[in-house]
């Protein structure tokens, strides 16, 4: 352990022991901390396009789709994440649990810590249907229609998931303004921070908005209230010990 001499580079294979050993807590970590959840109706078909939709956005990248043998995402990854537009041993309620917790090591995120039990049960509703898809199946499911016709990524929930679907591409897009002269597609993951940016700008407009009031009843302190930068009652916006 200490030693270093046991590889963990993602490019190493585990040692077969390493691995059995890993394998058999993974599976039987799964079923305990599935065998008490109570699966509902999955068979709901907006339920299902919803699922479409957000499993295009957030897991097609690393489990592909209908149509992809692999991207440079995947391709990276170990252990390599189950393809699962293909038959599954798993049962609803295992998939969920996976969904919703993550797997340590692995590159599986805790997809709960981010969205609602009801936007894990649709990626779980997807998943029952997923392995009958065919690509043109695929691509109808996830290409919006009514009222989000003109959002290609949005699944009737109100929040941004932030979009990996760029990365779950194996060639260059059409267009591509950060090309660095290589032959392959990263893939975007620009969208991920889409929420962080919205938070910030969000958080300075608030400052902004609460700092106004303060400026304006500083011109109305008298002359002596004016001229004490230094007294700690004075409303410097520095005096925090902060830099913003």
């Amino acid at each position: 352990m200490h030693s270093g001499m046991y590889n963990v580079a993602a490019t190493d294979p585990h040692l077969p022991f390493v691995e059995s050993m890993m394998h058999s807590t993974l599976h039987a970590s799964i079923e305990a901390g599935a065998e008490e959840l109570e699966v509902p109706d999955l068979d709901s078909d907006r339920m299902i396009r919803a699922g479409a939709s957000a499993y295009d956005q957030l897991c097609a990248a690393c489990h592909l789709k209908p149509g992809l043998d692999s991207t440079v995402l995947r391709a990276g990854l170990n252990p390599m994440p189950p393809v699962l537009s293909e038959t599954t041993h798993q049962s609803p309620a295992q998939q969920f649990w996976i969904i919703k917790n993550g797997i340590k090591m692995t590159g599986m995120p805790a997809w709960g810590v981010t969205h609602e039990d009801q936007e894990l049960w649709e990626i779980v509703a997807f998943l029952r249907q997923l392995p009958e898809l065919s690509q043109p199946e695929y691509v109808a499911m996830i290409t919006p229609s009514g009222p989000e016709a003109g959002n290609a990524t949005h699944d009737g929930h109100d929040h941004e998931h932030g979009d990996t679907s760029a990365m779950a591409t194996s060639e260059p897009a059409p267009s591509q303004p950060q090309d660095d002269g290589h032959d392959h597609d990263h893939g975007d993951m620009g969208a991920l921070s889409e929420q962080e940016a919205t938070a910030v700008s969000a958080a300075e407009n608030d400052h902004a908005a609460t700092e106004a009031p303060l400026t304006n009843a500083s011109k109305d302190t008298s002359p002596a209230q004016d001229t004490a930068p230094s007294s700690p009652s004075y409303d410097d916006h520095y005096a925090d010990g902060h830099g913003h």
